[in-house]
């Protein structure tokens, strides 16, 4: 196949952001973009990675990174990561204009992600009622006390809703990163990109549960 429009891949960082997080998924994509280059040689890189941050809690988020700046092309925003945060889960009342911003982004076709706790800044859109969402353990008694109207389920590694995917542990940001991977350039970009970075692929939920769940 050839590529003529990059698909943008937006990580968004929110205040207590994981930064190792959204470096590792953004170096992530980059051996992506490696992988599918040696199947299209004369072609550019597929993915184009770009970091989007509000300057104060009541303004719009903007790219503070872009790893293609020079490109004239116009790309494609497909897909929005809230990444996880160290810090405890950001409040409602924090995130007032980043949710409104990511509701337009949804109604636009952007695929909304998240990883942990990233799943509070994500409920707050309430694009979450009646569906199912998952988060880290130790957080999903406060998420669902906060979003009753969504179903937590902290049992599940990873939920891929289509147009919503949500991943539990801190260090599932490898998961949903590789699960983008998939859906935008296959599965053998996918499985190289695993192989490269020496990280699971899908597929490794039951094992991690019946290690790390204080439920089994």
């Amino acid at each position: 196949m050839q590529t003529t429009q990059a698909v943008e891949i937006g990580l968004v960082l929110y205040p207590g952001a994981q930064q190792a997080a959204v470096l590792g998924l953004t170096d992530l994509f980059a051996v992506a973009n490696r992988e599918a280059l040696s199947h299209l040689p004369h072609a550019k890189p597929p993915l184009r990675i770009t970091h989007w941050q509000q300057s104060s809690p009541d303004t719009l988020p903007r790219r503070v990174f872009d790893s293609a700046p020079d490109s004239t092309a116009p790309a494609i925003l497909s897909a929005l990561i809230l990444p996880p945060t160290l810090d405890d889960p950001v409040g409602v009342a924090k995130t007032g204009t980043l949710s409104a911003w990511l509701r337009a982004r949804h109604t636009e076709g952007v695929t909304l992600t998240s990883v942990c706790a990233g799943a509070f800044p994500l409920a707050a859109t309430g694009l979450l009622a009646g569906r199912k969402m998952t988060t880290h353990w130790a957080y999903a008694t406060l998420l669902q006390e906060r979003h009753p109207d969504v179903r937590v389920d902290a049992d599940q590694l990873i939920i891929d809703d289509g147009d919503i995917i949500t991943a539990g542990g801190l260090m599932a940001w490898t998961d949903l990163g590789l699960r983008l991977v998939d859906r935008l350039l296959g599965p053998t970009v996918m499985i190289e990109t695993a192989r490269t970075l020496l990280v699971d692929p899908p597929g490794r939920e039951q094992r991690y549960y019946s290690l790390f769940s204080p439920r089994l």
